[in-house]
């Protein structure tokens, strides 16, 4: 018989767990971390905050690449997020947590290549 308690508790499952609570804690530090970035350039800049200033900010390649590595960031981040949410609250019906997952891929993927198209004026 299988002991569900104590140091000899079978643990079954994924064990994704730990692994996806750690990757949006760290995604969620990264975005805080650019956040005070870009406030940190807005500050120390002088003169109004316009279109010229964001411009300014998001034209070095560095930025650009900073910035889209934050998207995926967030993307990874949605994507744990809204992964765990259906698979907790759409249990009956396979079919429409699988459809709704795909549908959430595209959406992301989409989003990602948006990000690609703005920040590069593809």
């Amino acid at each position: 018989m299988a002991v569900n308690y104590g140091s000899k508790r079978i643990v079954v499952g994924a064990h994704y767990g730990l692994r996806d609570w750690l990757a949006q804690r760290v995604t969620g530090v990264l975005m805080a971390l650019f956040t005070v970035i870009v406030l940190a350039q807005l500050l120390l800049t002088k003169g109004p905050v316009g279109y010229d200033l964001w411009a300014g900010i998001f034209a070095a390649q560095w930025m650009k690449v900073l910035t889209f590595s934050v998207i995926i960031a967030l993307i990874y981040h949605v994507w744990v997020g809204i992964r765990d949410v259906l698979m907790d609250y759409i249990t009956a019906a396979v079919w429409l947590r699988l459809a709704l997952q795909i549908f959430t891929i595209v959406w992301l993927v989409g989003c990602a290549g948006w990000a690609i198209q703005v920040l590069w004026r593809l």
